[in-house]
């Protein structure tokens, strides 16, 4: 099964800490009406969710797909309207590869919250792996505007996914450009990917190979390494560690 690059950042929907930090009125300002819905239930009902879903995100951190299900639907049986409840379950369905069922849940999701950067990011993601290069392209461009600078590990690998789908796109002129956009002092594996991805679109194997070693020798730790050949994985580049899984393209 090929692991996909999901933005699985929830946003703290017990909202239990915060609620001892904020009156009444402020809150009512600030938070969304979901949110507000939701701290309008009773005490016990907040904690007893809190429970479910914090049980949830550590079966789904554990990859314990099927149990994070079942704590999820406890967790909507006191609280439904979550959007972070539905973007662990589209993340969830996206595990098992049922990405139609994954992409409506981040659309419900979206319905809660539409300018959630996270879940908007998966819905891409979904859109990359069913091949649907334009939709996937335009929505990572749309948050690539967002992210902040701070966060150049994500800036990065969401400009490497537009880039592979510009190739698809044959949009080969900004594709050189983007290529060249970062080079060996970058402090992300950018510079080697691309490399990589242009060499392997030339069928050039050894050549993509070798730069995926420099970049392997240069950044050492796994998980840094890990969303860029997941997303390589996801493109078609390099072949599953499982096999062949191709994701059946969503209508």
């Amino acid at each position: 099964m090929k692991q996909l690059t999901l933005f699985c950042l929830f946003l703290l929907c017990p909202l239990h800490a915060q609620e001892k930090e904020k009156s009444e009125a402020t809150a009512s300002q600030e938070l969304q009406p979901n949110q507000q819905e939701f701290l309008n239930l009773p005490e016990e009902k907040r904690i007893e969710f809190a429970k479910h879903f914090g049980e949830a995100s550590r079966f789904f951190q554990q990859k314990r797909i099927f149990e994070c299900l079942e704590a999820i639907t406890e967790a909507e049986k006191i609280f439904p309207t979550s959007a972070e409840l539905l973007n662990l379950r589209g993340s969830c369905y996206v595990e098992i590869r049922a990405f139609d069922k994954a992409m409506t849940s981040f659309e419900e999701a979206l319905k809660i919250t539409p300018k959630n950067t996270s879940i908007r990011f998966n819905v891409a993601e979904v859109l990359f792996v069913s091949k649907q290069w334009q939709k996937s392209h335009d929505i990572f461009q749309e948050i690539l505007r967002e992210i902040p600078e701070s966060n150049m590990a994500l800036s990065r690998l969401v400009e490497f996914k537009i880039l592979l789908c510009k190739i698809k796109l044959g949009q080969d002129d900004e594709v050189t450009i983007l290529a060249q956009k970062y080079d060996f002092q970058d402090d992300s594996p950018y510079h080697y990917y691309a490399l990589a991805a242009l060499a392997y679109e030339k069928e050039e194997l050894l050549e993509a190979e070798a730069w995926l070693g420099r970049a392997n020798r240069i950044f050492r730790d796994a998980n840094i390494i890990a969303p860029w050949q997941d997303t390589l994985v996801e493109y078609g580049y390099i072949k599953s560690f499982y096999g062949d899984d191709e994701a059946p393209l969503l209508e």
